[in-house]
């Protein structure tokens, strides 16, 4: 391992860690008090992003429920290096949306033409600026958030003037999320960590109820818990194709929940591995690799399985592992390697960097260790990945671990969603697709 890999490693060792969890905690924690400002949870509404949309709607009832305070702030969209692929990122923003909002009781009914959604105008987003800049410090903003949201995704004109002044309100937002160290809208922030969107409020609120903050303690129920599925063997013709790559700790969390849901539906699957988004070229602010990775880790502890010792497998260990990948697929095993590489490089510490981690690799993966010298002259894995990625794309999908789930039964169109917080809502798919099958 050399001394860059030794180093990126440690840090993601350090940063995914509950020490460094505590820590960052502590740390917000000491600043308010200082402050002499009671508990907040400061939330940062962007009016066109679709996840502060569903955020929101839980504002009040979070409000009703938790005896902290609850501030908003109005915030711009980050800037195009935060975004991964600026081209895809706001027609998948709304298309994931529009696929859970009604599991998470919320709604959303974003415009569309035949081929896409519509993007909220300029004005309209101007005018909900404006609007809710009024309301920020009373009770009205979450149903005034609400309302002028519905209007903007349904493409409506929203009624009022455009105010200039709602500028400044935006850059003052805009300053105290970069202050306190994101980037993103729908965010909330309590003492020195993030939560994003919909998604992690269950974690906020985890956190509140530990530290006493439920105005009941005797109930334990989340307001906003993460959608439950009740699975069912899947019809012989449904067909689960899974998008992962090796380098992500995201997936590495992921994919034993993926590995459960297959056991428990006994769904066909297919294994269709791509190349990691920064070795696309696509750029990670050092904002977003943060909070990547110490999401990561709280997610990790929070599903039972948290990450160990991370060996990061960056730029030419990944290549050396994918070319393993077509050799270990035509004889059955390409789930086993993905398996065995992930548990390797994210929880045991393995050294993958080196023909030893491979080699410890391939034998947990039940595949002979002499695939490596097979694999070290051939570049056939290079297109797999290519085609695999293509695929991926067709489907608006630009993030992994990306799914599709798809059946000769039904007449519906293939269903295709990313990532780790999404596996529930494969699995509802799946459910859908073979029940009365």
């Amino acid at each position: 391992m050399n001394i860059k890999t030794r180093l990126r490693s440690l840090a993601m060792r350090f940063l995914s860690s509950e020490g460094y969890q505590q820590r960052s905690q502590a740390k917000g924690r000491k600043v308010r008090v200082r402050s002499g400002v009671p508990p907040t949870v400061h939330y940062f509404h962007q009016v066109d992003d679709p996840y502060s949309h569903l955020a929101v709607q839980k504002l009040a009832a979070l409000d009703a429920v938790y005896s902290v305070t609850f501030q908003p702030h109005l915030a711009s969209k980050p800037a195009s290096e935060f975004l991964g692929s600026a081209q895809h990122f706001d027609q998948w923003a709304i298309a994931d949306c529009d696929k859970v909002c009604s599991a998470y009781g919320t709604e959303f009914s974003p415009s569309r033409d035949s081929e896409h959604y519509r993007l909220p105008s300029q004005a309209n987003i101007d005018k909900a600026n404006a609007i809710l800049v009024a309301c920020l410090s009373d009770s009205s903003f979450a149903d005034r958030a609400i309302e002028v949201g519905h209007l903007l995704w349904s493409n409506e004109t929203i009624p009022g003037e455009i105010d200039n002044g709602a500028a400044t309100v935006l850059t003052k937002g805009n300053r105290l999320r970069s202050e306190l160290g994101h980037y993103q809208g729908g965010m909330f922030y309590f003492e020195g960590e993030w939560y994003w969107g919909i998604d992690r409020i269950r974690s906020l609120e985890q956190r509140l109820q530990s530290e006493g903050y439920r105005r009941d303690d005797t109930i334990v129920e989340l307001v906003v818990p993460q959608p439950s599925v009740e699975s069912q063997p899947a019809a012989d013709d449904v067909l689960l194709e899974y998008f992962p790559f090796l380098r992500s700790p995201y997936k590495a969390l992921g994919h034993r929940r993926v590995l459960e849901m297959i056991e428990r539906s006994g769904v066909k699957i297919k294994v269709r591995p791509v190349m990691p988004m920064l070795m696309w070229g696509i750029p990670a602010p050092r904002a977003k690799q943060r909070y990547i990775i110490t999401d990561a880790g709280r997610e990790a502890r929070s599903n039972g399985t948290p990450l160990g010792k991370i060996v990061d497998p960056f730029g030419a260990a990944v290549r050396k592992a994918f070319a393993l990948f077509p050799h270990a697929d035509a004889t059955g095993h390409g789930m086993a390697f993905v398996t065995a590489y992930l548990e390797a490089a994210w929880y045991k510490g393995t050294d993958i960097t080196n023909e030893k981690g491979l080699r410890s690799v391939l034998q947990d993966a039940d595949l002979d260790p002499a695939l490596i010298e097979k694999a070290r002259h051939d570049d056939t894995w290079t297109a797999l990945l290519e085609a695999n990625l293509q695929s991926m794309l067709a489907d608006n999908l630009w993030g992994v671990p990306s799914f599709r789930v798809s059946d000769d039964h039904t007449g519906q169109s293939d269903f295709a969603c990313w990532g780790q917080d999404r596996i529930w809502r494969v699995e509802q798919e799946i459910t859908n697709r073979s029940v009365g099958a």
